[in-house]
């Protein structure tokens, strides 16, 4: 079957009439959360897991998929109309499009966000068509040793590429391996860290677990901060962007797409590293760069671009290898195996419908995007004005009930409560939770393929440096680490060197 028949497939799949609506509501409530600043895709995800356990698996990724990409569109409406960012990945959009907004010109700051967008998530979706199927051939050579090692080497990225601490990292990726080998063993069928307690036996749930982690705590988070809520402008005018910020901009889109692509393939990458270093890229090669910060388009354009493109390719690694490359990609893999779908090579051949499904309605996604981002660009602004103490109490109820109804339990909302609190203190300490709910989703994995790689070797770990694939894994892996060590070792020596020199 040739890339147009796949194309075909998926477009019969995505107008199926529920999966167009399911796109439509992901679309709006990303469009919705990446407004209202604070909870972000992650929270938002976890809250609305809950919910796609009564659907097709198909309609339930079109469905998160869509909050995840709406997301990143709509943070920018924040970012330029009160200058708060209202996703991670906005927060570079906040320096030149708040300025923009502050000379009246909302409109097309606006206006190019929407497009860039736009333009970028077109294509990043046609690089996912292009690139996934040939990926996950090459995939289909791993066996068990380069399934450890892939994931071995995708955490290391990930904690490699933390905004924070690597140590605080790695530490709270192996807390996440800890929490994901609860429940009974899969081999002897004994309980391992459960405490006797019952509920335990089937492990954490991966929803219960991210929605405390990331929406319980964003919430207690944003409860102690005061955000001054203020809008520019009560009404938006001239959308479209004129022929000079066209000229401005399309260069910009253009580097920010491609850039974003690659860098939302790699784990740990993700949108808020493309937008970072897009916005930096541009005003390195800008022959005005002190232009940027007081209201420059290309300034909004890149990032937006960047972004979205991101968004796109981060599905990559997760349906073609089985790796997430960031937090919203574990919670997308913790509802594929709640819906008994694992993700990897084997999963274009055995699900094209959901494959091609979800990769198509990312393109009719973002036609809907665009539609909601600029005629609805008024209702927005009504929505910055609501107050975040009506918000929040409103979230954490709907928590609450997603959490109790997944398995009518209520140690799922001890659980979410308690994760909540774990997450709340992790950022006050400037943990990153990420690393954790991206090993806890891969620590089955993980588990099993040490298991059968040492059954295959008869116990040897030599296995893991006599296949060249699982070896160039760990080997890369090994380098991150060092280089990551060597600096930090060098600065300690220093100082006890100093420190001696200081003593004699």
């Amino acid at each position: 079957m040739d890339l147009f028949d796949n194309i075909l497939t998926g477009l019969s799949v995505a107008f199926q009439w529920h999966n167009l609506l399911f796109c439509f509501v992901g679309c709006f409530i990303g469009t919705l959360i990446g407004v209202l600043p604070g909870l972000g895709p992650v929270g938002a995800m976890s809250i609305l897991l809950p919910i796609t356990f009564g659907i097709s698996p198909v309609t339930a990724i079109i469905m998160l998929s869509g909050i995840y990409y709406g997301a990143q569109y709509g943070g920018s409406t924040t970012s330029i109309l009160v200058g708060i960012p209202g996703e991670a990945a906005s927060v570079v959009t906040t320096l030149d499009g708040h300025q923009m907004a502050l000379q009246g010109r909302a409109g097309p700051a606006l206006g190019i966000s929407a497009f860039a967008s736009f333009i970028a998530g077109t294509i990043g979706v046609l690089g996912l068509m292009l690139l996934a199927p040939p990926l996950a051939s090459l995939a289909l050579r791993f066996g068990p040793p380069e399934y450890f090692a892939l994931m071995i080497m995708g955490l290391i990225i990930l904690t490699y590429l933390a905004q924070k601490s690597m140590v605080k990292s790695l530490m709270m990726a192996g807390v996440g391996v800890l929490v994901g080998v609860v429940g009974l063993d899969t081999m002897t069928g004994l309980p391992r860290f459960t405490f006797g307690i019952p509920d335990l036996f089937d492990g954490v749930g991966i929803a219960p677990l991210a929605m405390g982690l990331f929406g319980v705590s964003e919430i207690l988070l944003n409860v102690e901060q005061t955000i001054k809520q203020g809008v520019v402008v009560d009404r938006v005018k001239n959308l479209l962007p004129n022929l000079a910020d066209w000229k401005a901009s399309y260069k910009p889109i253009l580097r920010g797409s491609l850039s974003g692509f690659l860098l939302g393939i790699l784990p740990g990458g993700g949108a808020v590293l493309a937008s970072f270093i897009s916005y930096g890229t541009e005003k390195r090669l800008s022959k005005t760069p002190e232009r940027f910060g007081r209201g420059a388009i290309e300034g909004v354009a890149a990032p937006e671009a960047a972004n979205n493109s991101a968004a796109q390719a981060a599905f990559i690694p997760l349906l073609t290898l089985g790796v997430p490359a960031n937090a919203v990609m574990g919670i997308l893999l913790g509802a594929l195996m709640i819906h008994g779908i694992t993700p990897g090579p084997m999963m274009i051949e055995k699900n094209p419908e959901l494959f091609w499904g979800t990769v198509t309605s990312m393109y009719l996604g973002n036609i809907m995007l665009l539609v909601l981002n600029l005629p609805l660009i008024g209702l927005w602004v009504k929505l910055l004005r609501v107050q975040y103490a009506v918000l929040f109490p409103l979230i954490l109820f709907i928590a609450l009930i997603g959490a109790y109804v997944i398995n009518s339990s209520e140690m799922d909302l001890y659980l979410m409560l308690l994760f909540g609190v774990i997450g709340y203190l992790m950022r006050k300490f400037e943990y990153e939770p990420a690393p954790l709910v991206l090993a806890f989703v891969l620590s089955p994995i993980l588990e099993d393929s040490l298991r059968q790689s040492l059954i295959i070797s008869g116990g040897s770990m030599s296995i893991f440096v006599t296949r060249p694939i699982a070896a160039g894994f760990l080997l890369l892996a090994a380098l991150l680490l060092i280089s990551a060590v060597l600096p930090s070792v060098r600065k300690k020596r220093s100082k006890l060197v100093e420190h001696a020199d200081e003593n004699n």
